[in-house]
C-alpha cells in the first residue's frame, strides 16, 4: 500500500504543479511581466513547490535526511538530467543575462550553503547543522535575489507600457470590443486563480504523502534517509520541473525553459532550506558535504558549456545526462 500510495502522492505533485504552473504562469502574463521573470519566478517557484512541501514536511517530522537530501538531489536532477534531456530534444538558447547573474548566483547559493553546512570541517564539530540562524542568512540571500527580479520586471514592464503606447498611438478601439475583452479578462482571472488555488492544494497534500511513504519504504529496505532523499524523493518532485522545461523548449520558450531550472535551484537553496532550518534545525549528514560539492561542480559545468554560442545543444545535454547517471551510480554505491 505505501507504494501505491507513493505513486498517488507523486501523481498529485505533479498534476498539481502543472495547474498551479499554468494559473500563476497566465496571471503574471496578464500582468505583463517578462518571460524571463516568469520563468525565473512563477514557474521556477511553482515547479520548485513540491521540493518545498516536500522538504518543510520533513523538517516538521524531523527528517532533515529527506529534507536536505531532496533539495540536494534535486538540483543536480535539474542541472543535469532536466537541461540535458530537453537540449537533447531540442537545443536550448541561453541568454546573456542568465549567464551574467543567475548563473553565477546558483553558484554563490551553493557556496554559501557549503560554507554553513561545514561545522564540521570549519569548526571540528561532531556533525554539520543548518541551524535557525543558518537558515535566517539564506532567506536573507533568497530577499536579494527578490529585489533584484523584482528590479528587473518593472523595467520590463515600463519598456512594454512604451511599445504599448507607441502601438496604440493613432487607433482607437471600439467599445463593444472594450467590453468583450474586459468580459473575457474577468474569466480568465477566475479561471486562473482558480487552477492556482487548486494545484496547490493538490501539491500540499501529495508532498504529505511523499514524505510519509518514502521514510516508511525506507525504513522497510534498510535505507538511510539520506539516500531516499537523495534518489526517490528528489526525482518525484523534480518532474514538474522537467515536464515544464521540455514543454516550454518546445514551445520556443528558452527563457522559460533555462529560467525554470535556474530559478529553481536557487529557490530550492535559499528558500526551501532556508524555511525548513528556521522551523527545525537541520543535522547534516558529513557525506553530504560532497553532493553539495558535486552541486557545485555541475552548476560550473552548466555555465561553460552554456557559453558555447550561448546555447546548450545535444553534445553538451548528452554530457549533462551522462554526468547524472554517473551520480546516480555513486551514491548507490555509497548507499
Amino acid at each position: 500500500m505505501d507504494y501505491l500510495l507513493l505513486l498517488v502522492g507523486f501523481g498529485l505533485l505533479i498534476a498539481g504543479a502543472n495547474y498551479f504552473v499554468e494559473g500563476s504562469s497566465n496571471i503574471a502574463t496578464l500582468l505583463k511581466v517578462p518571460p524571463m521573470i516568469i520563468g525565473l519566478t512563477i514557474v521556477a517557484f511553482g515547479t520548485g513547490s513540491p521540493e518545498a512541501t516536500v522538504s518543510i514536511i520533513a523538517a516538521l517530522n524531523g527528517s532533515a535526511g529527506v529534507s536536505v537530501g531532496n533539495v540536494i538531489g534535486s538540483n543536480v536532477f535539474n542541472t543535469t538530467l532536466v537541461i540535458g534531456m530537453t537540449a537533447i530534444i531540442l537545443a536550448v538558447q541561453v541568454e546573456k543575462e542568465t549567464l551574467r547573474k543567475q548563473i553565477p548566483f546558483t553558484l554563490l547559493a551553493s557556496v554559501a550553503l557549503l560554507v554553513l553546512v561545514g561545522d564540521v570541517q570549519l569548526q571540528g564539530d561532531a556533525f554539520g547543522v543548518l541551524t535557525r540562524g543558518d537558515g535566517v542568512v539564506l532567506l536573507l540571500f533568497f530577499g536579494i535575489f527578490l529585489y533584484y527580479l523584482f528590479e528587473v520586471a518593472r523595467e520590463g514592464r515600463a519598456e512594454g507600457s512604451v511599445a504599448e503606447r507607441a502601438a496604440d498611438s493613432g487607433q482607437e478601439g471600439s467599445r463593444k470590443e472594450a467590453v468583450t475583452s474586459g468580459t473575457k479578462g474577468r474569466s480568465s482571472w477566475s479561471k486562473n486563480i482558480l487552477f492556482t488555488v487548486a494545484g496547490l492544494a493538490a501539491i500540499i497534500y501529495g508532498g504529505h504523502l511523499v514524505v510519509q511513504k518514502s521514510t516508511n519504504i525506507a525504513l522497510a529496505w534498510g535505507m538511510s534517509e539520506t539516500l531516499v532523499g537523495l534518489t526517490i524523493v528528489s526525482i518525484g518532485t523534480s518532474l514538474p520541473e522537467l515536464v515544464t522545461s521540455i514543454t516550454a523548449a518546445l514551445k520556443k520558450q528558452n527563457d522559460i525553459a533555462v529560467g525554470n531550472i535556474i530559478g529553481s535551484n536557487i529557490f530550492n537553496i535559499l528558500f526551501v532550506l532556508g524555511v525548513s532550518a528556521v522551523i527545525f534545525p537541520l543535522q547534516v549528514e558529513s557525506g553530504l558535504m560532497i553532493d553539495i560539492l558535486i552541486v557545485i561542480a555541475l552548476t560550473v559545468l552548466l555555465f561553460i558549456v552554456s557559453r558555447t554560442q550561448y546555447r546548450v545543444g545535444r553534445i553538451e545535454g548528452s554530457l549533462l545526462v551522462l554526468s547524472y547517471i554517473v551520480y546516480m551510480v555513486y551514491v548507490v554505491i555509497r548507499g
